[in-house]
């Protein structure tokens, strides 16, 4: 099995979908038992159903610029199809925001290719918090099982534990970690690792970075003096800059994508936390505001919980009663 093999499997297995199911229960719950009182003794979608359809949409963190597009493309078809019964309405929903993912670069990464890059460099950033470290430890695993030699480094060196974190992580998976003193360059970390990839032949490296959100300059000047460093190893490292959102946090994910898109060219998302929300509808609103591929998403405290983003699953899994 060649690098990234395991992103080309066409659709999720079961029991891929069972854990899909599962992480995405309380998003359900809450969107439909929103929904159902809306369509309550309504026989059509008129206007009223479909200004309380916005209230929820936008109540269950979908966001209000994205709500308001979900609700004028079903106008739109309500007026095109004269009439639309609102036992329709749950198929439509999902038929319209599944085009909207789609028409957003949220790809099901059947054929995402990586091209020839080796070793490929991931640079992993947000705030603390959001489930940075264990992303990377679970990405680590997948990318291993999938018989890729892997790399971390651990270059958040600013914050208590970091550090620690990461390396047992790295004894967990059984995957090297380039580390040095707490308070070190993070820069200096990233080259070191990207040095012993290169002289192991490493096929992937995973970059951990500071998770402190500071004033936009401050995080772009840090950002780039890693990247500029890592460039003089590897040309054109990071080959992904992967931003992780807490799902959980709702519009608050939305503002840290905007400060973060701002500060450096993330490429992926992964959205974590997903099981322990009901704010699963932020994911909508995120690859629609900001185009950027929704890559990841964790639905589950398990190793294999880190799931690879399948628009398709995740809307049908959404709308499966």
């Amino acid at each position: 099995m060649g690098l990234f093999d395991f992103f080309k499997k066409k659709e999720s297995t079961p029991q891929e979908q069972e854990v899909l199911n599962s992480g995405l229960e309380k998003t359900k719950d809450n969107f439909f038992s929103k929904i159902s009182k809306v369509i309550a003794g309504k026989s059509t979608v008129d206007d009223d159903v479909l200004d309380e359809l916005e209230e929820v949409l936008v109540t269950s963190d979908v966001g209000v610029a994205t709500t308001l597009k979900i609700i004028e493309r079903i106008q739109a078809r309500a007026a095109r199809d004269k009439y639309i019964s609102t036992s329709e309405l749950n198929g439509l929903l999902r038929d319209e925001i599944q085009q909207l993912l789609a028409e957003n670069n949220s790809n099901d990464f059947s054929n995402f290719e990586y091209g020839d890059h080796k070793p490929y460099v991931i640079m992993v950033v947000g705030v603390n918090g959001v489930g940075k470290t264990t992303t990377i430890g679970k990405l680590a695993y997948k990318l291993k099982q999938a018989g890729n030699k892997v790399v971390i480094g651990a270059a958040d060196t600013f914050r208590a534990a970091a550090v620690d974190q990461i390396q047992l992580w790295g004894q967990r998976v059984g995957v090297k970690v380039v580390a040095q003193a707490m308070g070190s360059d993070p820069a200096s970390v990233a080259f070191d690792t990207l040095r012993s990839a290169v002289a192991n032949q490493d096929d992937v490296v995973i970059i951990d970075t500071a998770g402190r959100l500071h004033n936009k300059v401050g995080l772009m000047n840090e950002l780039t003096k890693i990247k500029n460093v890592m460039q003089k190893v590897v040309p054109g490292a990071p080959h992904e800059v992967l931003l992780v959102l807490d799902a959980s946090t709702g519009q608050n994910a939305i503002e840290q994508c905007k400060q973060f898109t701002e500060a450096t060219a993330v490429n992926a998302l992964a959205l974590t936390k997903l099981d322990g929300t009901a704010k699963g509808g932020v994911v909508i609103g995120i690859s629609d505001q900001f185009k950027i591929p929704v890559k990841y998403i964790g639905v589950g405290e398990g190793m294999d919980h880190l799931q690879l983003f399948d628009r398709k699953a995740f809307v049908d899994s959404l709308f499966k009663q």
